[in-house]
């Protein structure tokens, strides 16, 4: 039999006789298993939920009874975005941005019903998902097999033996690494299976095979660091000691060290600085529901010559609407555009963050596996672009209402009487201006290129790893 595959099993054989190796092995399937099942039937509570609820909202918008236009407006409606297939192993960061938005008019509101609270620091401590399980404790399982991989030959003078009996260096790096890796495998099985069940579910091929392979360079390039620490340590203890230590820096130390960082180097206005910015932008576009505000006069004008009359009573459409419409419409501009000043400012903190994938693995695992999963920030993002534009279609569909189908003298005398205010009711057939939001991650093609880049940056750490295991671990034998 091939040297390497026989110090491979001669290793597995020590760890069927120590119980320490395979207890730690089996409580990291019984994590992995555990994690994924119980996150796997969450996320589908919460696809079965969201989409019902989803469906829900329409319908409830839909069967109102014929109203005012402008009472719709301030009636709103809720959209919700859907988990995708792989979220059952890495939800991202759903837990911090929240999944649903309530819509209405004259506003944007904030996702809401998120299950922790963050602000630029994604990158800290969640909950115990398969993902969390693989990146970080995964890793430390690994150690603990491994840690002695090379001084437990070398305390017990077996080392020599195995030199002598002609196993070169190279074969015995490869026979030990075979073996861990085998042992990562074992982790990474709850991994695939559950990666083939998002398959299942509608997740592509293509994204869930680099998914898993992605994961996999991730195991053997801490396995790669196990072997090379193991070479150079004298001791069981002081190999140990150092790859533990080496876990703390990647795993604990640098995550939140790069959130600090990126929240440090890129400053976000506060939440009330950004409120009162926003009011003093808003004062300058004037109420929409006073059609007598100064700030719609030279609108008036416009409409009164463009329409040959005198008064706004004589215009073929309702002032009221047109002014609501047009009122909207730049209020609607100056959300967006500090919406889009806050994203920026988020995207620019994350590009900051990502930059420690370069010092750490266990990062760039993250970003790898959140954006193949479609759960990362750019896709909150979208969501609430997507969102944003139903909003105001919805709401322009009912001010078109508004200045289309109401007359302007019954609509400044609806609170008269009964009749009157009859007389300002539109048909609920309007409604249906309401479009059907349906979110879904970014295509397979886009998420897959996307996380190239990531996976180049622990691609780059297993090739330094293999790097010192063939020169400097192979020369330490």
């Amino acid at each position: 039999m091939n040297p390497v595959f026989l110090i491979a099993s001669d290793e597995w054989r020590y760890w069927r006789r120590s119980r320490l190796a395979i207890s730690v092995l089996l409580i990291g399937l019984a994590l992995t298993i555990g994690a994924a099942v119980l996150t796997s039937n969450r996320m589908a509570d919460v696809a079965h939920e969201r989409a019902h609820l989803q469906s829900q909202a329409e319908q409830t918008f839909l069967e109102q009874p014929d109203r005012h236009p402008h009472r719709m407006v301030h009636y709103g409606h809720y959209v919700f975005r859907t988990p995708p297939p792989l979220s059952l192993i890495d939800p991202g960061v759903d837990e911090f941005t929240g999944t649903s938005i309530f819509l209405e008019g004259h506003r944007q509101n904030s996702a809401m019903f998120a299950d922790r609270q963050a602000g630029a620091r994604l990158a800290e401590f969640g909950s115990l998902t398969p993902a969390l399980l693989l990146q970080v404790l995964a890793p430390l399982l690994l150690i603990l097999m491994g840690y002695n991989l090379i001084t437990r030959e070398r305390e017990r003078r077996t080392l020599d033996q195995l030199l002598s009996q002609g196993a070169s260096p190279t074969q015995i790096l490869l026979g030990k690494g075979l073996a861990l890796a085998s042992a990562a495998a074992v982790i990474l099985s709850p991994l695939i299976i559950a990666t083939l069940i998002a398959i299942a579910n509608g997740e592509g091929v293509a994204a869930g095979a680099l998914y898993i392979a992605g994961y996999a360079l991730y195991f053997l390039t801490w396995c790669a660091l196990i072997v090379f620490v193991s070479t150079r340590m004298q001791t069981r203890s002081s190999s140990l000691g150092a790859l533990l230590a080496v876990w703390v820096v990647l795993a604990i130390l640098v995550p939140p060290l790069s959130s600090s960082t990126a929240a440090a180097m890129v400053e976000a206005p506060g939440k009330i600085e950004t409120d009162f910015a926003v009011l003093e932008e808003l004062k300058k576009v004037g109420d929409g529901h006073n059609s007598n505000d100064p700030a719609f006069t030279a609108l008036k004008a416009n409409l009164l010559r463009q329409y040959d009359v005198e008064r706004v009573e004589d215009l073929p459409v309702n002032f009221r609407g047109i002014v609501a419409g047009a009122a909207e419409a730049e209020l609607t501009d100056v959300l967006n555009r500090f919406a889009e000043e806050r994203m920026e400012t988020e995207i620019a903190q994350a590009h900051v963050a990502r930059l420690f994938g370069w010092l750490s693995p266990v990062l760039s695992a993250r970003e790898f596996s959140m954006t193949l999963a479609g759960v990362d920030l750019e896709t909150h993002h979208r969501f609430l672009r997507e969102a944003e534009q139903v909003r105001f279609n919805f709401v322009q569909g009912l001010n078109k209402a508004h200045a289309e189908q109401l007359s302007f003298v019954d609509d400044i005398n609806r609170s008269r009487d009964t009749e009157a205010e009859k007389r300002t009711r539109v048909s609920s057939e309007n409604w249906r201006i309401l479009d059907e939001f349906r979110f879904s991650p970014a295509p397979e093609t886009e998420r897959v290129e996307a996380s190239l880049v990531p996976l180049a940056k622990f691609l780059a750490w297993f090739g330094v790893a293999l790097v010192l295991c063939a020169t400097v671990g192979r020369r330490s034998l």
